[in-house]
């Protein structure tokens, strides 16, 4: 499949704008103790991470029977929504990257599996918020979440930018697995405080993202170094 140069930078948020996911895990973990289910933040994390709430029902119900209801969703968002507000910080060197961003002319928006009060709440809560808006996609307004690449999809739509120009940045399987679906190029960022789960690592390494990096001014040396077309075999 040729590739186009690099127009639009799509970023996934939890983990890649804010470091919010190890929040998200406790948060989760605690909720799902109430309901009967024991599990650490290693195993919430291998099946969860980069997930919508409706996929993360889904896998509940049908891995340990456990019907997931408003209630519960409503109660856990509120636990959440409390601690982003007191702890979230943003990812190191987000801002300057999308300084260097515009300079190369380029475009960015974020396309993220929460729903779009949290993703607008996570960018508020650490000061980004005005650099993404209004350009911020939920997997709500698609039918499927990642691991399905419908929300990529749109998000580039919407942009006015082919599938073929962008680069996702993600820091989950399920979203890089998305973005390859998508036929967009995909950069592993590692450098959130919940990369350290084994299985996470593990999954990341199977999958062979385009790049992969801890830092995030090293995406502008990516997308600098990836401004000529390329044939995604060769990825």
């Amino acid at each position: 499949m040729d590739l186009q140069p690099i127009r639009l930078v799509i970023f996934d948020c939890d983990g890649v704008l804010v470091d919010s996911e190890p929040i998200a895990l406790e948060v989760l973990v605690e909720a799902l103790a109430v309901k009967g289910i024991e599990m650490n933040a290693n195993g919430a994390a291998e099946r969860f991470l980069g997930r919508s709430i409706s996929s993360m029902a889904d896998v509940v119900r049908q891995e340990f029977g456990v019907e997931i209801d408003h209630v519960f969703l409503n109660r856990m968002r509120e636990a959440l929504y409390a601690r982003f507000r007191r702890e979230l910080q943003p990812i190191a060197g987000i801002e300057r990257a999308v300084v260097g961003l515009k300079e190369l002319g380029l475009s960015w928006c974020v396309a993220s599996s929460s729903q779009r009060e949290r993703i607008e709440l996570s960018l508020a809560a650490t000061g980004l918020l005005g650099l993404f808006e209004p350009s911020i996609f939920s997997a709500t307004m698609v039918e499927n979440g990642k691991p399905a690449p419908d929300l990529f999809l749109y998000a580039a739509a919407a942009m006015g930018i082919e599938p073929s120009a962008c680069l996702v940045v993600e820091d989950s399987p399920a979203g890089i697995v998305a973005a390859r679906a998508a036929g967009m190029r995909v950069c592993a960022f590692t450098g959130g405080s919940h990369t350290v789960h084994t299985s996470y690592q593990e999954a990341l390494t199977a999958l062979h993202p385009d790049a992969r990096f801890d830092a995030m001014e090293e995406l502008l040396h990516f997308v600098d170094g990836a401004r000529r077309p390329k044939d995604h075999s060769d990825a």
